[in-house]
């Protein structure tokens, strides 16, 4: 695999293209990933291996291939060489092989999103006629109903409304406009050619596919296709496994017991989406869609760990033992709030008629405290936010982070890894940014952002400055520092990024990401990732919780409506941290006892079903591998909790964690009825989150917040770089309020205490 002078620009070329992210989804971009995996492959590295590796090893290697070019390849020593392009080479293609299942889903998922705005689209186009037959069907009521009171004949009580002539006339058209309840696969298959032709066969050819026992025809049914696709069956069989199929289709599909092929293989891929995306059907060479039981910790050696009694975990090793605890709490937690409840002592809360109304909770926050707390803010310095980070760098060495993949040493000058730092946070980007300012060109600022700014560095420097501010006296009053809450705040993409994002209808008609950020309860953020503005937030909650390079001790998380789950209650107890969401119409949702637990008249009402105590310790085991390979890293939360919870039907883990995250919402449930302070708190951290949100709206300015970046990478440096920026901003500012606090007390005019509790150190500064 070396690169000779004669070969070497076409191998560059190479290179450089099966590396590069995918394009907008759609059949031509997907068979460019399945060209860039075939030459992947070709090289036959996959079958080398990389055994006896630690994978951040493999991983620091491929980090270091994908930046450089083949002209550095050829320069280094053979064996670093050849390290180097097997740990790349290996990475590409489970990258690319997550990327075309990631592409299959989407292109699959559109074909619904159509159907469903054309569904809307002649719902609007027919409204006028549709009110006419409903107007015509209220008449002929009436004068049907009346002709039957009166005892009159019928025909003649039609006759006075309509015609029989157009009465003919309007049934037609009324049956011409009736359309099917739900999607209509027929109508949906219609239009999928490009995937029943091109993506859909391509997409079984390319890859091989495993699945647990219960999609075995799933599995038969994709083969058969893949067969019909290389000439190897001429027809569909009359056999063919017809299992999956979702039962509202299989009436309307099939046709003298046999479907129709383009039918039949439109549900094949539609089952075969939902079952990766589940982990009921899992592709070799995959990182992201492997199997569940391979993205766990080996059984082995979680076996040893057990009987070590090292478990990184919350909760004991015996289910019975936890059952019997939970019990026992949820048992005095449920007579105190039915005893406050029959009593009518439970504050701002009221339980009747099986209804729960919870008095929104009043500002508590003193009309005097403004004026008290204006000189303190009056003594802020101004700085430009340059100077500003150049004098944090200077306390912090913040920048010293940002150290170069290969030999790990800080950059010369830090006042440039500032400038590409800003850049990203800014959303300037690295030309303007060179325009705009001296200090360094745009090569400069590019080698070093290949090379010193990525996700790791970026995390380390985040971790210095939220490390510093905690330390201060003054953040003391913000907050213990042993709480936090995370939100997703949406970025648009502009016109050339759209078709790489996607739309949420409840939040904007425009495409977007979502940055989804983590914040101390001393203001501080200190995680950040980017995902679809489509995404449930809730699998994304303990990512932040669990990898962040601060040394904070968080055992409290907050989260809007977005984050809640069962699935989030049950890890994130098992894991050691209290999830205290603000949970939406918490009235409506449904609290689950333990059977033998007779709930009072007042709670009664609000009780769904009993936990299903045999389950949880049937897969006991199962659980306590599942949280421990999280803790551990072997895992990611988001990525397991998204599978767990894409069919949960068909999952017996996913059950199980479900009933766990049913006991810890009850117990929630009840103690946010029972205790405003509970109800109080959860509100003021979401509000830091949304202050902060409003700083991060305000820095990331240029072209309006729109993101132009096609790849995640990209748009990840943007969510880190804001985070580091904010993070700088809320250390200088405490650090400076804090000084403030001092000089206003030597001068004989201190701050009460009873407004510091409200002091805040998020602000901008500026010239």
């Amino acid at each position: 695999m070396g690169f000779s002078a004669s070969n070497r620009a076409e191998r560059s070329v190479t290179l450089a293209w099966v590396r590069q992210p995918p394009g907008v989804a759609g059949h031509r971009a997907f068979t460019d990933i399945l060209d860039r995996l075939t030459i992947l492959r070709a090289t036959e590295v996959a079958s080398q291996g990389a055994n006896g590796v630690h994978p951040e090893r493999l991983r620091q290697l491929a980090q270091e291939g994908a930046r450089l070019t083949a002209q550095h390849l050829a320069a280094i020593r053979p064996a670093r060489r050849h390290a180097v392009l097997v740990a790349t080479v290996l990475e590409t293609i489970a990258s690319r092989t997550d990327d075309a299942v990631l592409m299959f889903d989407r292109i699959v998922g559109r074909l619904f999103r159509r159907a469903e705005r054309h569904a809307e689209a002649a719902l609007k186009r027919d409204r006028g006629a549709i009110n006419a037959k409903v107007r015509l069907l209220a008449r002929l009521g009436d004068a049907l109903l009346t002709a039957r009171r009166d005892g009159r004949e019928a025909y003649g009580a039609v006759e006075a409304v309509i015609r029989w002539d157009d009465l003919g006339r309007e049934v037609d058209e009324a049956r011409r406009l009736v359309r099917p309840d739900g999607l209509d696969p027929v109508e949906i298959a219609a239009g999928a050619q490009a995937i029943l032709r091109k993506v859909g066969p391509a997409f079984l050819g390319a890859f091989r596919f495993d699945a647990v026992p219960a999609c075995a025809s799933l599995l038969r049914a994709a083969t058969l296709l893949n067969d019909l696709h290389a000439g190897r069956l001429r027809r569909l069989p009359a056999d063919a496994p017809r299992g999956f199929i979702r039962p509202s289709w299989r009436r309307r599909i099939e046709n003298d017991g046999l479907p129709d092929r383009n039918l039949y293989a439109f549900c094949v891929f539609v089952e075969l989406r939902d079952r990766l995306r589940a982990g009921d059907v899992w592709i070799q060479g995959s990182r992201r869609y492997r199997a569940v039981e391979e993205q766990f910790i080996p059984r082995d050696l979680f076996t040893v760990m057990q009987d070590a009694g090292h478990l990184p975990i919350a909760v004991p090793a015996d289910a019975r033992t936890w059952l019997i605890e939970r019990r026992a709490l949820l048992d005095r937690r449920l007579a105190d709030v039915g005893r406050k409840a029959d009593l009518g002592t439970l504050e701002d809360v009221v339980l009747s008629d099986g209804r729960m109304r919870i008095t929104p909770l009043q500002a508590v926050t003193p009309d005097e405290t403004e004026a008290a707390l204006s000189p303190l803010y009056a003594c802020l310095p101004f700085v430009r936010i340059t100077d500003l980070l150049a004098e944090v760098d200077r306390w912090t060495g913040f920048t010293d982070a940002f150290a170069h993949l290969h030999t790990g040493q800080p950059a010369d000058d830090p006042r440039t890894i500032l400038t590409a730092v800003l850049a990203d946070a800014t959303n300037l980007g690295l030309r303007r940014m060179a325009d705009a300012c001296s200090l360094a060109s745009h090569r400069q600022l590019s080698w070093l952002a290949a090379w010193h700014l990525r996700e790791g560095t970026y995390g380390r420097a985040l971790g210095r400055l939220v490390d510093a501010q905690h330390r201060l006296p003054l953040a003391d009053r913000f907050g213990s520092g042993t709480s936090s809450s995370s939100d997703g705040q949406h970025f648009p993409l502009d016109r050339r990024a759209q078709a790489t994002g996607a739309v949420n209808p409840h939040k904007s008609s425009e495409a977007a990401v979502s940055f989804y950020t983590h914040v101390s309860d001393r203001y501080a953020p200190f995680h950040s990732k980017v995902i679809s503005a489509t995404a449930g937030e809730a699998a994304h909650v303990l990512d932040g919780l669990l990898h962040h390079a601060a040394d904070l001790a968080i055992t409290d998380h907050h989260t809007d409506g977005g984050g809640v789950s069962d699935h989030v209650f049950a890890l994130c107890h098992l894991l050691g941290f209290r999830f205290a969401p603000r949970i939406p119409n918490i009235g409506a949702r449904r609290l689950h006892l333990f059977a033998g637990h007779i709930p009072g008249p007042s709670i009664a009402p609000f009780v769904a079903g009993r936990i299903d105590e045999g389950l949880i310790e049937s897969h006991w085991p199962d659980i306590l591998r599942m949280a421990t390979s999280i803790r551990t890293g072997v895992v990611s939360a988001s990525l397991l909790l998204e599978r767990l919870g894409s069919y949960p039907r068909a999952n017996g883990l996913a059950l199980a964690l479900r009933e766990i995250g049913r006991v810890e919402r009850t117990l929630f449930t009840l103690g946010w009825i029972d205790s405003p302070d509970e109800r109080r708190r959860t509100t003021r951290e979401l509000n830091k989150g949304e202050a902060e949100n409003a700083l991060k709206r305000a820095i990331f300015f240029h072209r309006v917040g729109r993101l132009r970046d096609h790849g995640l990478q990209a748009q990840t440096h943007r969510a880190s770089a804001v985070n580091v920026v904010v993070g700088a901003i809320v250390l200088w500012n405490t650090t400076y309020l804090q000084a403030a606090l001092a000089a206003l007390a030597k001068a004989g005019s201190p701050v009460p205490d009873e407004h510091l509790a409200h002091l805040s150190p998020l602000g901008i500064p500026t010239a």
